[in-house]
């Protein structure tokens, strides 16, 4: 059973906590609603889509990712620089299995003591929504600083937390991610240096 599948669950954790968090100054105050299909928009000042897939499991689709870097953006130390990873949910899934699935595939990235564990895990239970079929979740990452997250074109909460947002993205970016097919398709358009 592969581990990401549900993690489908997690960037649903992409709707977590709220306030004006400095990282929400790199998001587009407004940002159009990305189609489905369509031609994507930037998130992520100055940033172009780096790539996009499916994750699919036991062949039903989870949800579709897609990621923008800036220039300069190497995808083997991604957590040194900002990002921003939106995910177009597939299937339904509560807020409680999201959050749940979000620290056990954070452990493959990196290790955390069980109470920042139980901390990550109540913190995202409340503040993530349950998702449906087509509900777009975006997730800005500023290194050294958190994320923020955006669902229907507005901040819904930021983690002002470097090391949960490090831990956080590297469940796509990580090279220990549980989906290296998925990995190597988000960043599809780096160069043979990781730039774009």
């Amino acid at each position: 059973m592969k581990n990401i599948a549900i993690t489908a669950l997690l960037i649903s954790a992409t709707a977590v906590f709220h306030s004006n968090f400095a990282v929400a100054q790199a998001v587009q105050p407004n940002p159009p609603a990305l189609a489905a299909g369509g031609p994507a928009t930037t998130p992520l000042a100055g940033a172009r889509m780096a790539g996009q897939g499916t994750l699919r499991f036991l062949g039903f689709d989870i949800y579709r990712a897609r990621l923008w870097v800036q220039p300069g953006f190497d995808a083997e130390n991604y957590s040194a620089h900002p990002l921003a990873l939106e995910l177009t949910y597939q299937r339904n899934f509560t807020a409680e299995a999201i959050a749940k699935r979000s620290i056990e595939e954070m452990r493959r990235v990196g290790s955390f003591s069980a109470q920042q564990a139980t901390r990550w895990q109540q913190l995202l239970q409340q503040v993530l929504p349950d998702v449906k079929p087509g509900d777009r979740l975006l997730g800005v990452y500023q290194p050294g600083a958190g994320a923020v997250f955006q669902m229907g074109g507005r901040v819904v909460g930021e983690v002002p937390d470097a090391e949960f947002a490090r831990l956080f993205f590297g469940i796509w970016l990580s090279p220990q991610t549980s989906e290296p097919g998925l990995r190597a398709e988000l960043i599809a358009a780096l160069g043979t240096a990781g730039q774009p």
